[in-house]
């Protein structure tokens, strides 16, 4: 059997833009990105700290310390807002117990703080 697990998170980024004519997704860091092992398209949820939002979308990259919500997530929080960015996975069974997910700390500038 799968089971959807996390596979990477992102805590504590500080949205950086809103655009709200883009056409949608969220546009990250695209070291952060690398370092998540999140690749960009990839379906992303999302959790806004400060308003309580909570959306779906798909990541594009983007330049450096920059957290970008674009078209319609534009309206789920503002330049400021402290995010969390949460990326699954379908893992088989027998692998659960070894599998652990990438979690990235982000500090001031959506730099990056630690790695676990």
């Amino acid at each position: 059997m799968l089971r959807c697990i996390l596979r990477a998170k992102i805590h504590m980024a500080t949205v950086t833009e809103s655009n709200l004519s883009y056409e949608g997704s969220l546009t990250l860091d695209k070291e952060i990105l690398k370092k998540a092992g999140i690749l960009p398209y990839e379906q992303v949820m999302v959790s806004n700290l400060n308003n309580g939002e909570r959306f779906e979308t798909y990541v594009i990259p983007g330049k450096k310390g920059e957290v970008c919500l674009n078209g319609p997530t534009a309206r789920k929080g503002v330049v400021g807002d402290k995010i969390i960015i949460f990326c699954y996975g379908y893992i088989e069974d027998n692998k659960i117990k070894t599998s652990r997910p990438k979690i990235i700390h982000l500090g001031n500038g959506n730099k990056i703080l630690n790695i676990r």
